[in-house]
């Protein structure tokens, strides 16, 4: 196996693992933010609210429909991480080729799925009428798009889980400059090219996502060692299938039932109007922002959980775990303060609109309460999925959902009359309940003794080849 760029996490200092793996993972996660968000601001700033909500609106059903790859590839994350830590390569390779092989399909259906029924997902929303066309538009593109998207992801999981944060950097490094330089391109028109408005700004995310997919495929490509004739790429194995779905499928469905979630928000949010909808996306976008931190620390965590778990060191994870939460509470303190005192500058960035202004003050001054427990949250998140016991974290994301945010949202903005701020309050409520459960999940510490990894599974199947 080639070691560029990889690292071994059994030994060292564990803070400056941390640091040196999220960082690369902060910076990617920025750029695979901005390449989206500079969608937001070209539509938000220059073709109007109206075309902001369109797309705003596309968010949840798009995350909702890429949330099995989610899964899968914290599975992936989890499995190749673990069988780092026991330094066994051929594990990597067989693994990294059955989930490459076993998300390209999913990416291939999934695409189909969105684009087909594009006009029955905007539609279960409650998508205004009068941004509905648009809203459709954007959604089938960036349906199209999955496979790409499919693709980057498992390549920065199986990178990641050999300590390797650096090259789904460069990707994405590469693909926002892309799409920085073709959003107006294709959203505005140049030359021969013509205005497509939304669609040049899905077409323009599409074109970016192949790029960073190809970068990093590269990278794996180069890094592992693989066997495998590329006949036996075209097979799923069965076993190691079998062990990414047991750990990723709980992920998987948390993902797509928190999506769905989203949307439920998304149509409550919907029935005050085009501008309190695009506050929302805009809103997301931002909370997206200041959490990533806490969401690059998590994945940091994993990595260092997984890999020391493989190698019998249960005193480094639980280090892990304490630096992890020093760590991503003071950024979660610092973002939290930005958002409370300057409000209308942070959202004057997408958006001139005066009456879309105050919208997002009110959301931010309410939602940026959840910054703080939440960044505590990710860091336990990180630990049982570096551990691959993800049934608890699913139940409890989607205890907080369904019996804590949405019930809230729904009493506070109706039967209380407090309209759209009660929506808003309901996410730092349902953050709280969050952290408080995982804590209480983690203190009892059964995380420690659930090895979900099959040596013996996969190892049979690696004498099959």
């Amino acid at each position: 196996m080639a070691k560029r760029n990889v690292r071994d996490f059994t030994e060292g200092s564990i803070v400056s693992h941390l640091v040196a793996f999220a960082t690369p993972m902060l910076l990617g996660n920025v750029f695979q933010a901005l390449y989206s968000t500079v969608d937001s601001f070209w539509v938000g700033r220059f073709l109007g609210a109206e075309a902001l909500a369109a797309v705003s609106v596309g968010f949840p059903i798009i995350f909702a429909l890429t949330s099995l790859a989610i899964g899968l590839t914290i599975a992936t994350t989890t499995l190749v991480s673990q069988s780092f830590g026991a330094k066994d390569y051929p594990q990597i390779a067989h693994i990294s080729a059955n989930t490459i092989t076993l998300l390209s399909m999913l990416g291939i259906f999934f695409a189909f799925t969105g684009y087909f029924f594009r006009n029955q997902l905007i539609e279960l929303v409650g998508t205004p009428a009068d941004i509905k066309e648009m809203a459709v538009s954007y959604l089938g593109i960036c349906s199209l798009g999955f496979p790409v998207v499919y693709a980057y992801n498992v390549a920065g999981a199986i990178l990641r889980g050999m300590g390797d944060s650096r090259t789904p950097l460069n990707a994405l490094i590469v693909a926002t400059l892309i799409n920085i330089v073709l959003d107006p391109i294709l959203i505005f028109g140049v030359g021969p090219i013509p205005k497509m408005g939304v669609a040049g700004a899905a077409i323009a995310t599409i074109f970016a996502q192949l790029i960073a997919s190809i970068v990093a495929l590269v990278g794996v490509f180069r890094t592992v060692s693989f066997r495998r004739r590329f006949r036996d790429f075209l097979r799923i194995d069965k076993r190691i299938t079998g062990l990414s779905f047991k750990i990723g499928l709980p992920s998987a469905v948390q993902q797509s039932l928190v999506s769905f979630g989203a949307m439920v928000v998304v149509s409550i949010v919907n029935k005050y109007g085009f501008v309190e909808a695009a506050a929302l996306g805009v809103g997301n976008r931002l909370d997206q922002f200041t959490l990533m931190p806490a969401m690059s620390l998590s994945t940091a965590v994993s990595a260092l959980v997984g890999q020391n778990l493989g190698a019998g060191k249960l005193d480094r994870v639980k280090e892990t775990v304490a630096s992890g939460c020093k760590l991503s509470l003071g950024i979660a303190l610092c973002t939290f303060a930005v958002m409370q005192l300057f409000p209308r500058t942070v959202f004057s960035l997408f958006t001139k609109d005066a009456v879309l202004l105050d919208s997002g003050v009110r959301y931010l001054r309410s939602v940026s309460f959840i910054y703080i427990p939440m960044s505590l949250h990710f860091i336990l998140q990180g630990v049982m999925r570096g551990a691959g016991d993800t049934i608890p974290t699913m139940l409890i994301a989607l205890g907080a959902l369904w019996m804590i945010r949405l019930p809230s949202a729904l009493v506070m903005s109706g039967p209380f009359g407090m309209g759209i701020s009660g929506v808003w309050l309901a996410f730092p409520m349902s953050g709280t309940f969050t952290l408080i459960m995982n804590y209480i999940y983690y203190k009892r510490g059964k995380w420690a003794s659930k090895r979900l990894i099959r040596h013996e599974a996969i190892q049979a199947s690696l004498d099959d080849l």
